[in-house]
């Protein structure tokens, strides 16, 4: 039992990545879970509808992440199997629904093409003796993968005792093949090498029979690198590293896809790992998405990345949420769903950076900011607010800022320079950090702020109370027993203040 078990690879736009894997290509989604190692993380995996072990592609969803490098140290490209008759008709398909394509070619004797999916990861169609199961059809298995190697001898030696044996070299490519695919080893040494991220393949997995054959390479390869052994509830894992750096993964075909659902469901409902006690806010933090034919809410380019979650039985009202420094766009989400549980939640991603911590601006010390950018920020937040509205069908009067720390003061920020625009607030441990502040009729504008007693910024809370009041906003300002970071208390004044 030789060959591949499956491709991993890092998308950051998972309804982009199912439209392509799904829509165009085909594939069944057979496996959508929470990371076992990171339970924030969506995995998806395609393949056939079985969810067979060498027909597998996963992805790690890192939404609106960095991305990454494709260079030496990892994998480059996946090749699926077509019947050698059907090239033209992928050819055409890709050419029509404006996928980019290259070819047909020839390797090895076969004909491909090369197509880019949404992250701009390579996938080649090869053409093969497979069955032609009629047009169209989804590919019938991975044919092989193709390594960027500083060291393409020492990558082809530390592969053959998983049963690859040489299959040829052709244009500075050396081939190594099983019973059923191949891997293409391509000589890189002078490259750039590779750096994760998103539209990168992460690692090829080899197919095992059993966790015996697990522990036995584990205990030949432990002398001379590490490895580390992992129960991945579909099948258990070795994870190790070629000479060249290259992640290879070895993977039990047992216990399968099916072991956590029925076969004939596989892939329709998100599966939660066993650890995760209480999964309601890590819902909250996955990015949702559509099959294709689904209904589907379209997201459009905004000035801010940011993330909609949309309930089963949403009413109608929204709740904008605005992050504290080095959080991110779903940061908030639990704590917005227990204070409006039926809300749509709009979160947004600072663009300002400080250390690596995303901001909404940027500042000069811990009470001193950058004035410019606070307002260049403000102006695009007005025009994301504009553009949000119209995109997402949002109604401006049943819209509220929820914003705690700097996004909070960010939000009076937005208020102060946009009269007008935001009509309901919620600011959790704000402070004024605009100088000199405008004046601003705020006239029919409700906001709640919400002190920590023993805040270190609490002294500063005050100056934005009085300018709220001084401007005409209808206020209500709290000071909650605790410090900067939040409590229970904050969701439930919070709560009750909204449906006031």
């Amino acid at each position: 039992m030789t060959g591949l078990h499956h491709v991993t690879a890092i998308t950051r736009d998972v309804q982009a990545n199912v439209d392509f894997w799904m829509g165009f290509l085909g594939l069944s989604l057979v496996k959508q879970t929470a990371g076992l190692e990171d339970a924030r993380q969506l995995h998806l995996f395609y393949g056939d509808p079985q969810g067979n072990p060498g027909s597998l592609v996963s992805f790690l969803v890192w939404q609106d992440g960095a991305p990454g490098r494709t260079g030496h140290g990892q994998v480059a490209e996946i090749a699926l199997a077509i019947p050698r008759a059907r090239i033209g008709d992928w050819l055409t398909r890709a050419m029509q629904q404006g996928v980019p394509v290259e070819g047909p070619s020839r390797e090895f004797g076969a004909p491909v093409l090369r197509l880019k999916d949404p992250d701009g990861i390579i996938v080649k169609l090869v053409g093969t003796d497979a069955p032609d199961a009629g047009w169209p059809a989804a590919p019938a298995r991975m044919q092989g993968v193709t390594l960027w190697s500083e060291d393409a001898p020492a990558t082809a030696a530390f592969l053959a005792p998983f049963g690859y044996r040489p299959g040829g070299v052709e244009d500075g490519v050396t081939r190594l093949v099983s019973d059923h695919d191949a891997i293409d080893i391509r000589h890189a040494r002078g490259f750039v090498p590779g750096i994760p991220g998103t539209g990168v393949i992460d690692h090829v997995a080899l197919r095992v029979p059993d966790v015996a054959a697990i522990r036995a390479h584990a205990a030949r390869l432990s002398d001379a690198t590490e490895v580390t052994v992992h129960d991945r509830l579909y099948f258990t894992s070795l994870y190790v590293r070629d000479p060249a750096g290259i992640l290879i993964e070895l993977a039990t075909d047992g216990p399968g896809m099916a072991v956590d659902e029925p076969a004939e469901a596989l892939g329709r409902a998100l599966k939660i790992p066993p650890h995760v006690t209480d999964d309601t806010d890590l819902r909250l933090h996955l990015p949702q998405f559509a099959r294709p034919g689904e209904e589907r809410r379209p997201m459009r380019d905004l000035p801010f990345i940011h993330r909609i979650h949309a309930p089963a039985d949403a009413d109608g009202s929204t709740l904008l949420l605005l992050h504290g420094t080095g959080g991110s766009e779903t940061d908030l989400m639990p704590l917005a769903h227990g204070i409006a549980p039926r809300a749509t939640l709009l979160g947004l991603r600072g663009r300002s950076t400080e250390e690596g911590s995303a901001r909404f601006f940027r500042r000069l010390s811990m009470t001193r900011f950058d004035q410019d950018d606070i307002r260049s920020e403000a102006a695009a937040f007005a025009a994301f607010w504009t553009g949000a509205l119209a995109a997402y069908d949002l109604d401006p009067a049943r819209l509220t800022v929820l914003g705690y720390s700097n996004g909070a003061n960010f939000a009076a920020a937005v208020m102060a320079l946009h009269p007008g625009l935001i009509a309901r607030a919620i600011l959790m441990r704000p402070m004024l950090v605009l100088d000199p502040v405008p004046e601003a009729d705020l006239s029919g504008v409700r906001v709640l702020t919400l002190q920590g007693a023993q805040d270190p910024y609490g002294p500063h809370a005050p100056a934005l109370n009085d300018w709220l009041a001084a401007s005409g906003a209808d206020l209500d300002a709290r000071v909650m027993p605790t410090g900067h970071q939040l409590s229970q208390d904050d969701p439930r004044a919070a709560k009750t203040w909204l449906s006031a």
